[in-house]
């Protein structure tokens, strides 16, 4: 399935919080499955409709290995995270061709609209504990470079730019 084109780094849809969402209508569930295509493309376990420049509070994850189970999540929200912290190293197709450790809580449990439009409650462990946090982040307009020291982070940034050429 066709999907619209990630927006690169540093545009500032990057930076722009996104939008509640008021309903879950055929449009979100048709966006959701776009998201999804995308996901599954690049290959990855989360995306959120900023990364492809929609600026709605949307976000899908699939960390299972065998695919096709991807919870789609309108609004999530964070209610409860875990002490015991989970390093993972991260990236993003967003700024391509580079990666960083980031250190999350290793469980947590998220308050999202499900695709029927109901408030659903659901626990995250591991690496979809990680994606989730992930792309909450994104939907506050933040990357997970955000979350290193200003050197890693200035590195990285510097690395970017020399592949992006």
């Amino acid at each position: 399935m066709p999907h619209r084109p990630f927006v690169m780094w540093p545009n500032k849809a990057l930076r722009t919080p996104a939008q509640t969402v008021t309903e879950i209508t055929d449009d979100i569930r048709a966006l959701w499955d776009e998201m999804i295509a995308a996901m599954d493309e690049m290959p990855g376990v989360g995306l959120a409709a900023v990364q492809l420049g929609v600026p709605l509070r949307l976000a899908v994850v699939d960390a299972s290995t065998s695919r096709g189970k991807a919870v789609r999540m309108a609004n999530p929200e964070v209610l409860h995270v875990s002490v015991e912290p989970r390093d993972h190293d991260e990236a993003s197709p967003n700024l391509p061709g580079v990666s960083a450790k980031v250190s999350r809580p290793r469980a947590l449990t998220v308050r999202f609209l499900n695709a029927e439009g109901e408030i659903e409650d659901r626990d995250f462990v591991g690496l979809w504990a990680t994606s989730v946090q992930h792309q909450i982040d994104h939907l506050a307009g933040k990357m997970y470079f955000d979350r290193l020291s200003k050197t890693r982070r200035d590195m990285l940034l510097r690395k970017a730019k020399k592949i992006a050429g």
